[in-house]
């Protein structure tokens, strides 16, 4: 009895409380014993950023201002929680009266946000045989969320060796990802899939898209290269046979390249400018 008298001691009823997301919560901390009339108590909220203030000198401050009041003699009551109150929480009471003067405790809040419809990718259409990949992704969720997949409607397993209609099909799907990816694709896997996002708080899911999945036509492919093929060598024969026939030829016949005669033994071309051909003048040799 004696020292619990000059000694202050403080306990709550949860140490790790948690709450929906505008909803309220109480952190507790109740003081057991004391001596001093009025000590001084204090809230600090405190984050990767350090310790900041909540409650200090009978004031709400900090990130709770106008969302928190304080129950007698210290239990801090949250009355409008956010995502950002997720932290831990420190009630701190000083009785200078007190032999033992100061006590503490620490609370772990975890306010829960529920997922927003996440974002999903499902391929139109995939090859018979080919691999094809599903993403699912939410960010807003707290705490994280897990993924799941349905086919019309029906949820696909982890493992599709546990359930009949999905025996035949060679997938992996991750929870943790959201990623369902087919090794090879199947004519039965085609279908409408979509994507839910879930946590403590709740669940969202993305609007169903359709997968197709089609035949391959190999034959139809290699006759089409052929056909290229043939019609590439006939374009390159009828080219060649061209510059042979001389279709191809660069020389014309203009009046400009004109050959002139060669000349003849005493005898002179000259080209008037009035006139388009050559005259000639005499000279005699003796």
């Amino acid at each position: 009895g004696y020292f619990s008298v000059l000694a202050v001691v403080l306990r709550t009823n949860n140490d790790s409380p948690w709450t929906d997301e505008f909803d309220k919560i109480e952190l507790s901390c109740l003081i057991e014993s004391i001596s001093t009339t009025n000590p001084r108590i204090e809230w600090k909220k405190i984050t990767n950023e350090g310790p900041s203030y909540v409650y200090f000198d009978k004031k709400i401050s900090g990130d709770l201002e106008n969302r928190a009041v304080i129950r007698e003699p210290a239990t801090l009551l949250i009355t409008n929680a956010t995502r950002s109150d997720t932290a831990k929480y420190r009630c701190e009471v000083t009785a200078a009266d007190d032999q033992k003067s100061f006590d503490e405790i620490v609370i772990d809040l975890v306010v829960r946000v529920k997922p927003v419809v996440p974002k999903c990718s499902v391929p139109k259409s995939v090859p018979f045989g080919k691999s094809a990949e599903l993403s699912c992704v939410e960010e807003e969720g707290f705490p994280k969320s897990q993924y799941q997949w349905f086919k019309n409607r029906e949820e696909i397993p982890d493992d599709p060796k546990t359930s009949l209609k999905f025996f035949n099909s060679s997938y992996a799907l991750n929870a943790e990802t959201g990623t369902l990816k087919f090794i090879a694709v199947r004519k039965e896997d085609a279908g409408e899939y979509f994507c839910r996002a879930k946590n403590d708080a709740g669940y969202a899911e993305c609007a169903a898209q359709k997968m197709e999945v089609y035949d391959i036509d190999l034959l139809g492919i290699i006759l089409g290269v052929l056909v290229v093929v043939i019609v590439l060598l006939c374009i390159t024969v009828g080219i060649c046979c061209a510059y042979k026939q001389g279709y191809f030829s660069s020389q014309k016949q203009t009046g400009n390249n004109y050959k002139v005669p060669a000349k003849g033994d005493g005898v002179d071309y000259v080209r008037t400018e009035d006139e388009g051909d050559f005259r000639h003048k005499s000279s005699f040799v003796i």
